[in-house]
């Protein structure tokens, strides 16, 4: 290590701690009347907000929650996430937001391997925490979150809901300094095998990716998506990766932000008329849901602007959203990065090129951004370079990236092999520092000695102006080691078949933008593809459903 030349600070001069409490603090000197905003039922200024966390911080260390503790939400996206994501980590513990989609089982178990001690429950999922109740081994207190006139339930431990506590509660609170390495957030990633692990991040972290994503977001002109004056709405779960992180951004720079509970189509598309809404972000399947809704058909969106974060952005989902008057940017992260590390940039070569040249890279995962380092490697980990062709697994550095899984030191030493942290992702790096995911190792199809990218054959796919959602992945072949099997949505009133999409994908091998093999020789015409429970595809129930299907001998599959 190099003996740098190192000044220690003036007697009395003050440590400066990068803590979660900062960034509410900044939010009220920008717009104090900007307003935090929840379905039709409730609004409030940026000092309300303020209040507000003091009072649910009083409210908590009343109840017994001390410093170190885990407190899980089980909510919808709402003003009480918002106000749980500060005043829980600003007293010293640590937010578990739990994942309501997941089953029961595997809620039971990422509770009890967080040690969560305090639960705050909304009314919605009363009837999920009571039938795991019992088996909870640490959770020693309840609170009811309701938007219902009853202000109760039957919570085991239950110490009051959650707007009469806050009501009698002060709205002063001394929020103390502490070590900005403490752990303020903890949630659960699911793989594709074995249970969930816990990914955990810093109070040092969190304040890093907001200002890392404040810029990335804020100060690229090419793609600018987000400004003071911009209306946000979620349309990500909170408790997915904090709703990407943006909640905090949002609060830090002052914004006007909408909630909308649980996500309705319909009810999405009135907040964005009703309040104005400006910035979004999303997965590519609920960004279809709201452009599929009624209220939807004959809408100009213009000035929504739209960051897709998740899966990868095809290009027809980005045309159609443009024709709705959306302008749609990617983004890429994952649980265990924070979750942003890079965003769609066009340069000054990209912003004199053609349309379709923008197009293209407005689709890719794009330019990653400060503090962040990228580079592909084999599976030896050696690195490979940077020419746009080459590809390998893509690896990750950066100050906000999660340090390992909590009580599984073995997978977290797997996560950061070599001092990188590994994606599990397919990439190439160009020229322009362009990163372009290609596919999960996992999911990648190799067909004859050949690599097939499912993300690439997708994205091809989709272009047909018949598919309304495709899902694609490799199926065991006796012959070809694994063959392309498609999975399709079709719009109404449409019809394709194995023949048709086949003679829409020629063109494409002809051009030399798909290898013949990747025509897939069986495809499934399906009303809905099976989604995770953040709404990607579901690529590990799809391969096992075709098994089933392929074991039942289905009628519906069509072949080559």
């Amino acid at each position: 290590m190099l003996q740098t030349r190192v000044i220690p600070p003036a007697e009395g001069a003050y440590q400066y701690p990068l803590l979660i409490k900062r960034l509410l603090m900044s939010g009220a000197r920008y717009e104090k009347t900007r307003e935090i905003i929840y379905r039709d039922q409730l609004r409030y200024s940026y000092p309300t907000l303020i209040e507000r966390v003091a009072r649910l911080a009083n409210v908590l260390t009343a109840a017994g929650v001390k410093a170190g503790d885990t407190v899980a939400v089980m909510d919808w996206d709402s003003h009480r996430y918002l106000e749980c994501m500060f005043a829980i980590p600003m007293i010293g513990a640590v937010i578990h937001t739990i994942n309501v989609r997941l089953s029961p089982e595997q809620i039971l178990y990422t509770m009890n391997h967080a040690e969560d001690r305090f639960v705050l429950v909304n009314s919605e999922f009363v009837g999920l925490y009571t039938a795991i109740a019992g088996h909870l081994t640490t959770v020693e207190k309840t609170l009811l979150l309701t938007d219902l006139p009853e202000k109760t339930a039957d919570l085991p431990n239950l110490i009051g809901e959650y707007e009469q506590l806050l009501a009698a509660a002060s709205t002063q609170y001394d929020f103390q300094d502490f070590d900005e390495n403490s752990v303020a957030t903890t949630f659960y990633t699911t793989g594709t095998t074995g249970n969930p692990k816990g990914v955990y991040f810093t109070h040092r972290q969190l304040v890093l990716h907001t200002m890392g994503v404040s810029t990335i977001m804020g100060a690229i002109d090419s793609v600018r998506l987000l400004g003071t004056n911009d209306v946000y709405m979620p349309i990500t779960p909170m408790f997915h990766v904090h709703a990407w992180g943006l909640p905090y951004v949002a609060t830090m720079l002052g914004l006007k932000q909408v909630y909308p509970g649980r996500y309705d189509p319909e009810y999405l598309v009135e907040l964005w008329r009703k309040e104005k809404v400006t910035f979004s972000h999303c997965v590519p399947t609920i960004l279809q849901m709201v452009l599929n809704a009624k209220a939807a058909q004959g809408t100009d969106f213009g000035g929504w602007k739209i960051v897709i974060g998740g899966s990868a952005l095809n290009r027809a989902l980005y045309e159609a959203a443009k024709a709705k008057g959306i302008q749609l940017t990617a983004a890429y992260g994952m649980s265990e990065t924070g979750p942003l590390v890079s965003c769609a940039h066009l340069n000054d070569e990209l912003m004199a090129g053609t349309e379709d040249e923008r197009t293209t890279y407005r689709i890719k995962a794009g330019v990653p951004g400060p503090l962040v380092e990228a580079a592909i490697v084999d599976t030896d980990g050696n690195f490979l370079p940077a020419d746009g062709e080459t590809q390998g697994e893509l690896v990750l550095r950066a100050p906000w990236l999660t340090e390992g899984y909590f009580n599984e030191p073995q997978k977290g030493a797997e996560l950061w092999a070599g001092g990188w942290l590994h994606t599990g992702d397919v990439a190439t790096l160009d020229s322009m520092g362009v990163i372009d995911i290609r596919d999960r190792i996992k999911d990648v199809i190799k067909t004859g000695g050949e690599w097939i990218s499912s993300l690439d054959l997708e994205d091809l796919i989709s272009r047909h102006p018949a598919v309304r959602e495709v899902a694609v992945v490799g199926i065991a072949d006796p012959q070809w080691g694994e063959r392309p099997f498609a999975l399709l949505v079709i719009r109404e009133g449409q019809v394709i078949g194995a023949k048709e999409l086949k003679e829409h994908l020629k063109p494409f091998v002809e051009q030399g933008h798909l290898s013949k093999w990747a025509i897939p020789s069986q495809i499934a015409l399906v009303t809905e593809i099976p989604k995770t429970s953040v709404g990607k595809l579901d690529k590990k129930r799809i391969r096992v459903d075709i098994t089933e299907w392929q074991a039942n001998n289905s009628t519906f599959l069509s072949t080559l």
